[in-house]
């Protein structure tokens, strides 16, 4: 439970830096890194290097580099960014410049700080926030998030002297992707079109029980060849305020919307889930038509928290154990073994063996919200036992619940919509970053295979 502490720590702004130092921070929008050493650069010829310089997308790698420092010169550099709640997301890193007073941070390694070790993208991935369990989400994807660097002499991260910054922004719609919102019949969604003549492989993009509709994954997605359909299921304008009866059939619209639009290409479309999303993507996958592929990011096989119902079927939650629930020190909820397995409570078993789609389970292996891995692999036990394709099974050690577009810092605890107060979602934050890396590749190239189509020319 130290990494849980510490964890905590940052979330609260208690470790590395006192909230006196960082002061300074709470008069948005204006965002400015020094603290006590805020002040003009010493004169100094030393330069902060970014590529691609000025504007990068934000699943897209940063090279950061410092150049004409002094031989072997001590230096921190620091990184923040401000969410559109006001949330202050920040890191830093120690560092050494080499024998010609050069610093590259794809060849040197940090020597702590946040991070320690060779993490060219460190920065950004190690971010924590100012405010206790709070998660970084992008909310409106027609803004970048503008991240700002500083390079400060000595390793004191709010005390050394300003030797050069940097501005950069983040964008989530690469050049040329038209951005169309939806709102046909019951459907409440935005579709993302690459820039170039269709038509395109179709999916749809769920997230979890944060409810609303994230963008954010669709909108990237998108840039890499593909029209992606974020789908709002609850909480959001006119739909349901919870998720306690889910109705297949307003997923089934939104099916249909997409395989009958002129810029998606059939004869099946692709679905992506996340935690409730995978839940429902699966659920989606065994009753309705014309899906091809689906890829779950740490879903259950089990109905959790509410009723799936289509047509005449229904498929009841599973059930939820209190006594189950454990705390940790830090007082925070663990309710990994919280539910009931499936397997006990058959009827709650999404049937997946229904389902005629191409599969792809990412699963986080310190996953703490539920048990990602057990029901990645009843899925495909259940589906080959009744003689469907094996499913593809990519487990993530020390990866948890959350896995993000890459770059995203860990949210390690958060507050649980369903159940009312924070609780640990897992994951340690170097694992955590390579998972994410990694996912955004497979998922990519899963699609690509199963859907057809070719990649963008604005991938990144």
């Amino acid at each position: 439970m130290g990494a849980l502490s510490l964890a905590v720590l940052r979330a609260r702004g208690l470790h590395q830096w006192t909230l006196k130092s960082w002061g300074r921070f709470s008069d948005p929008p204006q965002l400015r890194l020094s603290g006590p050493s805020t002040r003009a650069p010493v004169r100094t010829a030393a330069t902060l290097s970014l590529e691609p310089a000025g504007r990068s997308l934000w699943d897209e790698p940063l090279r950061i580099a410092v150049h004409r420092l002094a031989p072997r010169q001590p230096v921190t550099l620091r990184a923040a960014l401000r969410d559109e709640k006001g949330a202050l997301f920040r890191a830093h890193a120690r560092y050494r410049a080499d024998a010609a007073g050069r610093l590259d941070l794809q060849r040197a390694p940090a020597l702590g700080g946040s991070f320690a070790g060779l993490e060219p993208m460190g920065l950004l991935w190690a971010m924590q926030p100012d405010r206790p369990f709070w998660r970084l989400l992008k909310r409106d994807v027609q803004t970048p998030f503008v991240v700002e660097l500083e390079v400060l002499d000595g390793h004191e991260p709010d005390q050394g002297k300003l030797l050069a910054s940097a501005v950069h922004e983040r964008h989530f719609l690469a050049p040329g992707v038209r951005r169309v919102p939806v709102r046909e019949g019951r459907v409440r969604a935005t579709l993302f079109l690459p820039p170039e003549p269709g038509p395109f492989p179709g999916i749809v993009d769920l997230f979890g029980v944060g409810g609303g509709l994230l963008e954010y994954r669709a909108s990237l997605l998108a840039g890499k060849g593909f029209a992606v359909m974020a789908l709002a299921y609850y909480n959001y304008d006119d739909l349901p305020k919870s998720v306690e009866a889910m109705h297949l059939e307003y997923f089934e619209e939104a099916v249909n919307y997409l395989l009958s639009h002129p810029e998606v290409k059939g004869p099946g479309i692709g679905l992506l889930g996340t935690s409730k999303g995978g839940e429902l993507v699966l659920a989606m996958a065994s009753f309705l038509k014309g899906i091809s592929a689906a890829v779950i990011v740490n879903g259950s096989v089990a109905a959790v928290g509410g009723t799936i119902y289509y047509k005449d079927e229904s498929v009841p939650p599973v059930t939820a154990m209190r006594n189950r629930v454990k705390m940790t020190k830090d007082g925070i909820m663990d309710i990994v073994d919280a539910l009931k397995s499936p397997l006990e409570e058959p009827k709650s078993f999404i049937p997946v063996e229904r389902s005629d789609a191409t599969f792809l389970f990412l699963v986080g292996q310190d996953d703490h919200n539920w048990q990602s891995e057990f029901y990645a692999s009843e899925a495909s036990k259940r589906l080959q036992a009744h003689g469907k394709q094996k499913p593809q099974v990519i487990c993530y050690p020390e990866a948890g619940h959350y896995i993000e577009v890459p770059y995203f810092p860990l949210c390690k605890a958060a507050l649980h919509n369903l159940v009312g107060a924070p609780i640990l979602y897992g994951g340690e934050p170097r694992a955590h970053a390579m998972a994410q890396v990694d996912v955004w590749m497979q998922l990519q190239a899963f699609f690509h295979k199963t859907l057809g189509g070719k990649e963008s020319g604005v991938s990144s």
